[in-house]
């Protein structure tokens, strides 16, 4: 059952109901659902407009195709280095994609049906349950790009698996499998492929078996000492990767990964 007029002007997600289950799934406009402008766009209102939302209380998070969200689009990275303006330009954006899906009362649960990568990556580490297909991979690989991980990796990685590992992954750009991710605490599940639907519906169930304002508001104060941490850095976040995309290496990492070929960085 398709959601109806509420959510009919997105372009880069989709939308259905089963019954008071809203699943949203990311159609990026290429194959691994990368982040471009028009879903950047959406993504700093999609998470309020699913708050006010009156016909669901459960939201199911996903990505179309073989990719949850694999990062940022390479022709959109480009624009950004050739008009840092742009970039500026989305930093309130930016900070209101994490802001809005940490205030989202509904609980979401993650999908996650492949790759997640950098913003994706951060996406469904903030959802509140992460179930994923164990052939997916997830990391937030902004430093190979030459970009400082500040779109809330900082933020949440260190929450959810300690510093340590957090930095050597956050500074690495490795991405891990999510079986290892499951190990380490990083997400719920790593299931496999033919299990993800079913573990999915068996949480949701589990949900739905309780009340849903004692469900929205456990969630709501749980979240609240991420909400500090995010108030408390991420405008230093944001605004330090808008430094790092001005980068003479910035513009030569997402060079070399256009061209596939190893990166020749100065160090300026």
């Amino acid at each position: 059952m398709t959601a109806g007029a509420a959510f009919a002007d997105y372009t880069r997600f989709g939308f259905s109901r089963d019954g008071r289950v809203l699943t949203v799934t990311i159609t990026g406009a290429n194959p691994v659902n990368g982040v471009d402008g028009p879903m950047h766009d959406e993504l700093a209102r999609v998470f309020t407009d699913i708050q006010h939302d009156a016909d669901s209380d459960i939201v199911i998070l996903t990505g179309a195709g073989r990719a949850f969200c694999a990062g940022g689009d390479f022709a959109w990275f480009e624009s950004h280095i050739a008009d840092p303006r742009r970039f500026r330009d989305i930093a309130w954006d930016a900070k209101r994609i994490v802001t809005s899906l940490l205030d989202l009362e509904k609980p979401v649960v993650c999908r996650l049906n492949g790759a997640a990568a950098g913003l994706g990556a951060t996406i469904a580490l903030l959802c509140d349950i992460i179930i994923a297909d164990d052939r997916a991979v997830i990391g937030d690989p902004h430093v190979r790009v030459g970009l400082v991980a500040g779109d809330g990796g900082a933020v949440i990685w260190p929450q959810l698996i300690g510093y340590a590992r957090a930095k050597e992954l956050l500074m690495t750009g490795d991405m891990v499998t999510a079986g290892r991710a499951a190990d380490m605490g990083l997400i719920n599940y790593a299931v496999p492929a033919a299990e993800l639907d079913a573990k999915v519906a068996e949480i949701v169930g589990k949900l739905q078996g309780n009340s849903r304002w004692a469900v929205r508001w456990t969630k709501t104060v749980t979240n609240q000492p991420l909400k500090a941490l995010v108030a408390q850095m991420l405008d230093a976040s944001v605004a330090y990767e808008m430094m790092s995309n001005v980068t003479a290496d910035r513009a030569e990492a997402v060079a070399a990964m256009r061209e596939r070929r190893p990166a020749r960085l100065s160090g300026e």
